[in-house]
């Protein structure tokens, strides 16, 4: 049921009331969960980190801590990943063509063929949704980051269960 022909990244926050690896931001400090779905919304890969740094800057990260051996031909982010050393580094690594919308005052990088799949990109938003579910995942409570990672896999887990037990 997984598929990999496209796939979407984005990032949410989570506020953390105590621990380690809390960034401070505009909205407080707090944890940030960088996610990868599939085409139909499925969770591939999960990442916790500090709320502070840029979001291309975790994509690597987020794509090593995936659940499955087999990687995306594509990767639709929103406008903010459009970085040309994010789309060398993709390219070079993973072998994932990056397609996001160009930023503002920047030369046209893509044609408007490939950016008409990032319509679709409302399915990370809902994963973001099912992951809100789950009150253990709204707000860090946990001092340790991993225990924090354990509580989003697991609720990673349950989507998977409910999408594969249909």
């Amino acid at each position: 049921k997984i598929d990999l022909s496209e796939a979407f990244v984005d990032a949410t926050f989570a506020s953390a009331k105590k621990g380690l690896q809390i960034g401070p931001t505009r909205r407080g400090k707090g944890s940030k969960v960088m996610a990868i779905c599939d085409r139909g919304g499925l969770p591939i890969a999960v990442h916790v980190a500090s709320a502070s740094p840029y979001e291309p800057h975790l994509v690597p990260a987020t794509l090593d801590a995936r659940f499955l051996p087999d990687l995306p031909w594509c990767l639709i982010g929103a406008r903010g990943y459009d970085s040309d050393g994010l789309d060398d580094l993709l390219m070079t690594q993973y072998g994932i063509e990056m397609i996001a919308a160009n930023r503002r005052g920047r030369a046209k990088t893509q044609d408007g063929r490939p950016l008409r799949r990032a319509k679709r990109r409302w399915k990370i938003e809902r994963l973001f949704a099912w992951l809100h579910n789950c009150r253990r995942v709204v707000t860090r409570w946990e001092r340790h980051v991993g225990n924090y990672l354990g509580m989003v896999q697991l609720a990673c887990a349950r989507i998977l269960l409910r999408a594969f037990m249909r």
